[in-house]
């Protein structure tokens, strides 16, 4: 892995994990979704406006942006979700992140509305993802970038999600 890539997936690339999952692989999937918003808390709630204007790699995103992306792009999984389990393998629309996370909020507000959004967001994930039966896990949307996605994929995915942008926090705040 080049320095580039390094900095970009801290934690690696991705990798779909063997579907389906298993119950108490999903249990330590949605585990980590619960804890996310305590660890990014953590990392950036008491930040000055300085060091969140920093970006964690030449050319990246600021960590105000990083932490303002990361519910907005937990939404959009939640809701793939629920459409999943509503209608019949709908295909849902696709955002571009960067734009997103170049609006002036994105890069002016403080961070504790996206910790506070992070927070609500994911104790609704979570009670949501326990309520559902193992059968659901299989139900499917389709990404038109991506192609048909589980919801166990989709969890494992946004369990890596979490993960990989705290870790961008972490080397941003550890480069100082």
């Amino acid at each position: 892995m080049d320095d580039l890539e390094a900095w970009r997936y801290p934690i690696g690339r991705f990798t779909t994990p063997r579907l389906p999952l298993d119950a108490a692989s999903r249990e330590v999937h949605i585990d980590a979704i619960e804890q996310l918003p305590a660890t990014m808390r953590a990392l950036a709630a008491d930040l000055p406006d300085s060091t969140l204007d920093r970006p964690y790699r030449q050319g990246g995103w600021t960590i105000r942006q990083v932490i303002h992306h990361v519910p907005e792009s937990h939404m959009n999984m939640f809701i793939r979700m629920r459409l999943a389990l509503t209608e019949d393998v709908p295909t849902i629309k696709p955002y571009d992140e960067e734009a997103w996370a170049n609006l002036v909020d994105s890069r002016t507000v403080p961070v504790t509305l996206s910790l506070d959004l992070l927070e609500a967001l994911h104790r609704r994930w979570v009670a949501f993802l326990r309520t559902l039966p193992d059968a659901d896990f299989q139900k499917t949307f389709i990404h038109p970038d991506s192609g048909i996605v589980s919801l166990d994929q989709g969890l494992a995915a946004y369990d890596w999600h979490g993960r990989h942008h705290a870790e961008h926090v972490r080397r941003a705040l550890q480069r100082g």
